[in-house]
C-alpha cells in the first residue's frame, strides 16, 4: 500500500429534507467517525469533512407544501442534523452546506473549468412542461399511473408502490403536481457529463488497480461498467439551487448530483482557505469516502470521472460503503413514519450516544443489509455492555477500593496465570489495527470486548475477594494487572464509546488515550489515586424498548392514515340494479370460529324469521367470536347458499376496511327490529 502523509475522509453530505436516522448513523457516520478517531490516536493527519446537501427538488416540494421558502427547510434541517451530530459524538472537522458562499463559489468554477475544457457535451430532449405554471418540471413534479402496478400516483422518477424506476413519459395520464394540469412535452438544452468518454480508464482504475474495494462495490461498478456508461446531465430546470455558469444557460441550476459532491471540496476550502489544495490535489494524501450503498456509483464512478476531468485532483483511495439497515424487520421509511431518529433519540434517551454507538457498531450492515430491533439493542446494552464490559470495570475499582484506598497497588511476582493474561491483552492492539485498517469495523469491536471478557475471567478464576484472606500479597498483583487490563479498554474503546472512554480516564486519573500504549502493562504507575468509580453503562428495562416500539407503531399507522386515499368509485349501474340487493339487519346470537381456518368466523343470526340463519364470513384476523354476539350487523340476505369449508353460508355480513386493512362489520347506530331493511 503506498505511504500517505495525510487523509481525507469524507462521509456522505447528508440531505437537508429531514433528520439524520439510525439507517444513516450505521451505514455512514459512526463508521467514518470511529476510523477518523483511530487515525488521530495514532497520530496520524487526517481531516473529517461533512455538510449538509442543500439543493434539489424534494426540497422545493416540501417547501411548497409548508408554504415557506426552499431556504428556510434547508435552515431548519441544517440546524437539526449539525447539532445532532455534534451532540452524539461525530467528530468532523468541518460541517458546513452547500448554501454557503464558498460551495457557490467553488461549485461554479468547478462546472466552468470542464466547460472552459470542452467536457460537456449539449444536448436537446424534450421535458414536460407546466403551461400553466410556466415552468420545467422536474420528475418529481409529475404524477401519474404506473404502468407497472397502476398505481395511480406514481411518481415521474419512482413508483413507491411497485419500487420501480420510471421515467415521466412512461406514466399514464401524468399531471403537474404544481398545477394540476396536463403537462406537455417541450424541447429544452441540457449539459451532460459524457461518461462514456471515460469508460476506459474506469474501467482499469476501478476493476484492475482496486480489487481490495468491499465486493459490494467492485460488484456495483462492475455492473454499471459492464452495461456500458451513457451521459449524464449536469444542469436542469430549475429556480433552486446554483445558477450555471454559462452562456444560454439562464433559468437552469446544477444538477444536485453534480454540486452535492463538489461540498466535500468546498467544505475544505471554507476550513483551510490556505491550504485546502494539500488535502484535494496533493498525491501523497489518501481520500477515503464513507457512503451507503445507494451512493456507490456517484462515489466510485460519476464523481471520479467530473475529478479526472477537471484534471488536478486526487481520486478516492478506498469507499468503504456498507448496505442497508433495516428496523424491526421492515425497510427504514421516513415517508411511513419507520425510522429512529436521531434528535428524538437523544432526547428520549440522554446519555445513552454510545450505547447506540455500540449496537449500531455490533451490527453493523459491512457485508449484507441488517436488523435493527429494540429488543437487540436492550439485549447488548444489558448482556454485553453492563453485565460484561461494566462489571469487570466496576468490579476491578470497587476492590481496589476496598483493599487500598482506591490506590494502584504494586505489581507483585507474576504466576503463568499471570503471564498468559498478559500476553492475551498484548496482541489486542496489532489485531484491532488490522481489522481497523480493513474497515471492518464490526470485528474490530469485538476484538475490543474481549480485553472486558480476558479481564472477567481472569478475575472469575483469580478470586482475589478469597485470596486476600490467605495470601494478600498476591491480592496486589491481581488487582494491578486488572487495573491495567481496564486502563487499556479505556484505549481500545476510544474510537467505538468516546463518552464511555472519557468518563472511565476520568475515573483512572488517565489524562488521554495514547495508542501506542495500548496492549502495555504500566499504564497505571504504582500508588496512582483512583477516583471514586461510577457505572459506566446502566441497564435498561423492558417498559424503554416496549415505549419506543409503541412509538414506531403509532407514527406508522397515523402515516398511513394520513396517506390512505379511497378506492376509485367504481363505473355507475342502474338504480333497478341497487334494487335487486336485500339488505338487511339481524341480531348475532352465536359467532365461532371454523376449524382449520384462520380467517373464517361461522354467525348465527336472528333475522326476524322463524329460522336461525347461519353466514360465514373472512373476518375472524379481525375480531374475536365473543366480540361479535349480541351486535346488530348489516347482511345481504338475497345472495345463493354456498359451502365454506363444508357449512353452508346463507348471506354475507356487510364490513368496511379500513386504511391498514382492517375490517369492520357494519351496525346500525339506533336499534332495530332484526330483518329490518337497509336501503
Amino acid at each position: 500500500m503506498k505511504d500517505f502523509k495525510r487523509t481525507l475522509v469524507t462521509a456522505a453530505l447528508p440531505y437537508a429534507n429531514g433528520g439524520v436516522h439510525i439507517g444513516h448513523l450505521a451505514g455512514v457516520y459512526v463508521p467514518a467517525d470511529i476510523y477518523v478517531r483511530y487515525l488521530r490516536l495514532q497520530g496520524r493527519p487526517a481531516l473529517f469533512v461533512c455538510g449538509s446537501d442543500e439543493h434539489g427538488v424534494p426540497i422545493t416540494i416540501r417547501a411548497r407544501k409548508e408554504g415557506i421558502t426552499p431556504q428556510q427547510v434547508v435552515d431548519r434541517y441544517h440546524r437539526i442534523i449539525k447539532d445532532s451530530f455534534a451532540e452524539f459524538g461525530i467528530s468532523f472537522d468541518i460541517y458546513s452546506r452547500t448554501t454557503s458562499e464558498t460551495h457557490h463559489r467553488t461549485a461554479s468554477e468547478f462546472f466552468r473549468t470542464l466547460y472552459d475544457k470542452g467536457e460537456f457535451v449539449e444536448q436537446e430532449s424534450e421535458q414536460y412542461y407546466d403551461e400553466e405554471a410556466k415552468t420545467f418540471l422536474a420528475d418529481r413534479y409529475i404524477t401519474g399511473e404506473c404502468p407497472h402496478c397502476h398505481n395511480p400516483k406514481a411518481y415521474g422518477d419512482q413508483c413507491e408502490k411497485c419500487g420501480r424506476d420510471l421515467s415521466p413519459t412512461e406514466l399514464i395520464n401524468p399531471e403537474s403536481a404544481i398545477s394540476g394540469s396536463r403537462p406537455v412535452l417541450k424541447k429544452t438544452k441540457h449539459w451532460f457529463l459524457p461518461l462514456d468518454k471515460h469508460q476506459e480508464w474506469l474501467s482499469k482504475w476501478i476493476l484492475e488497480d482496486h480489487k481490495e474495494w468491499r465486493s459490494n462495490v467492485y460488484g456495483q461498478c462492475k455492473s454499471w461498467l459492464d452495461m456500458e456508461l451513457r451521459p449524464r446531465a449536469v444542469t436542469r430546470d430549475l429556480d433552486w439551487g446554483i445558477p450555471v455558469p454559462a452562456p444560454g444557460a439562464e433559468g437552469k441550476v446544477l444538477y444536485v448530483w453534480f454540486d452535492a459532491p463538489i461540498g466535500y471540496i468546498s467544505n475544505t476550502r471554507e476550513l483551510l482557505p490556505d491550504t485546502w489544495e494539500t488535502w484535494w490535489k496533493s498525491d501523497d494524501t489518501r481520500l477515503v469516502h464513507f457512503i451507503g450503498k445507494d451512493n456507490i456509483v456517484f462515489h466510485c464512478i460519476v464523481f471520479p470521472a467530473m475529478l479526472k476531468a477537471e484534471g488536478s485532483y486526487i481520486l478516492p483511495d478506498n469507499v468503504p460503503s456498507n448496505e442497508f439497515l433495516n428496523l424491526e424487520d421492515d425497510k427504514i421509511s421516513t415517508s411511513r413514519g419507520w425510522a429512529v431518529w436521531l434528535d428524538e433519540y437523544l432526547k428520549e434517551l440522554p446519555g445513552k450516544q454510545d450505547v447506540l454507538r455500540y449496537v449500531l457498531t455490533a451490527n453493523a450492515p459491512e457485508t449484507k443489509d441488517n436488523n435493527f430491533t429494540w429488543r437487540d439493542f436492550q439485549a447488548r446494552n444489558n448482556n454485553e455492555l453492563v453485565a460484561v464490559y461494566g462489571n469487570f470495570v466496576n468490579r476491578a475499582l470497587v476492590l481496589t477500593h476496598k483493599y487500598y484506598d482506591g490506590r494502584v497497588p504494586a505489581l507483585g511476582e507474576l504466576t503463568e496465570a499471570d503471564k498468559q493474561v498478559i500476553s492475551e491483552f498484548q496482541g489486542v492492539k496489532a489485531e484491532v489495527e488490522r481489522l481497523i485498517e480493513g474497515f471492518r469495523f464490526r470485528d474490530a469491536l469485538k476484538e475490543a470486548m474481549n480485553l472486558a471478557r480476558i479481564g472477567n475471567k481472569y478475575l472469575a478464576d483469580s478470586e482475589p475477594w478469597k485470596v486476600v484472606k490467605t495470601d494478600p500479597e498476591r491480592v496486589k498483583t491481581i488487582l494491578n494487572l486488572s487495573l491495567q487490563l481496564v486502563a487499556n479498554l479505556s484505549i481500545a474503546f476510544e474510537p467505538f464509546l468516546p463518552f464511555s472512554s472519557k468518563k472511565l480516564r476520568d475515573m483512572l486519573g488517565m489524562e488521554k488515550a495514547e495508542w501506542h500504549r495500548l496492549g502495555t502493562t504500566d499504564l497505571l504507575a504504582a500508588g496512582t489515586q483512583l477516583g471514586t468509580p461510577e457505572l459506566l453503562f446502566e441497564k435498561i428495562e423492558d417498559c424503554v424498548v416496549e415505549a419506543q416500539v409503541q412509538k414506531l407503531l403509532d407514527m406508522k399507522a397515523k402515516n398511513e392514515a394520513a396517506a390512505w386515499k379511497p378506492d376509485p368509485v367504481k363505473p355507475d349501474i342502474a338504480f333497478e340494479d341497487f334494487e335487486k340487493l336485500d339488505i338487511r339487519t339481524a341480531v348475532v346470537t352465536a359467532c365461532e370460529k371454523v376449524k382449520k381456518a384462520d380467517k373464517l368466523l361461522c354467525f348465527t343470526l336472528d333475522d326476524g324469521s322463524d329460522t336461525p340463519r347461519t353466514i360465514v364470513s373472512g373476518i375472524a384476523q379481525h375480531y374475536q367470536p365473543e366480540e361479535l354476539v349480541g351486535k346488530t350487523v348489516c347482511f345481504i340476505a338475497n345472495l345463493p347458499p354456498r359451502k365454506l369449508r363444508g357449512i353452508e353460508s346463507q348471506g354475507m355480513i356487510l364490513s368496511a376496511q379500513a386504511h391498514d386493512g382492517a375490517l369492520s362489520v357494519i351496525t346500525t347506530e339506533r336499534e332495530t327490529h332484526p330483518g329490518s331493511t337497509v336501503g
